[in-house]
């Protein structure tokens, strides 16, 4: 692989980069289990509704009505966001390592994520995001999610940067391509050891 020269700015993923998927099936499958929740019905709900939520078009208390809250339940609201926020873990690794991006090597660091607005807020606040990334493509900011293209082409606008300059750095082989397609440099992320090699492999050092 040729190295790739005049690289400013690192986009990446939240879910699956830097911290776990906080809302995906399998906490979700936690969360039915705790709850004593039907699991079939919970799903079916949510998959109506997660795009328009991770879109910012409908709040956290109105994607709890429809998908949980729509029958009388024996636990609080309160009880099941705090269960619902509590699924989130770092990475410690990809952390230091985007960190060492952004200290040592100077790099721009922008967030492209899909994520419903309350979650990203208590993810970026938890795990103090906002000390390390200059700015927030977000679904829920932006009402655009990947796999659309203009997430990309925004992302590119806000943190003023050409494709080429830009690396996207995703577990979602989808997305890595789409970003590809528009003249980004991708990496499909599976371990902070492979993620590491392969910004090397760019010319960055990321040791």
């Amino acid at each position: 692989m040729k190295k790739a020269t005049g690289i400013t700015c690192i986009f990446l993923d939240i879910g699956g980069v830097l911290l776990n998927d906080g809302w995906d099936h399998l906490a979700r499958k936690r969360a039915a289990k705790n709850f004593k929740l039907e699991w079939a019905e919970m799903e079916d709900r949510h998959a109506l509704t997660f795009e328009i939520f991770e879109e910012g078009k409908i709040t956290l208390e109105e994607y709890l009505s429809l998908v949980v809250f729509h029958k009388k339940r024996s636990f609080t609201r309160s009880q099941f966001r705090r269960y619902m926020f509590a699924q989130s873990e770092a990475f410690p690794e990809m952390i230091e390592l985007v960190a060492h991006l952004k200290l040592n090597l100077g790099l721009k660091i922008a967030i492209v994520s899909n994520e419903a607005r309350e979650l990203n807020a208590y993810r970026i606040q938890k795990f103090g995001l906002d000390r390390l990334v200059d700015c927030f493509i977000s679904s829920c900011f932006v009402h655009i999610r990947k796999p659309a293209a203009d997430i990309f082409r925004l992302a590119l606008d806000i943190a003023q940067v050409r494709p080429a300059q830009a690396v996207f750095i995703d577990n979602t082989p989808m997305f890595v391509q789409i970003a590809e397609g528009l003249g980004i440099q991708g990496i499909l992320h599976t371990d902070c050891k492979s993620t590491r090699a392969k910004l090397s492999h760019l010319g960055l050092n990321a040791e």
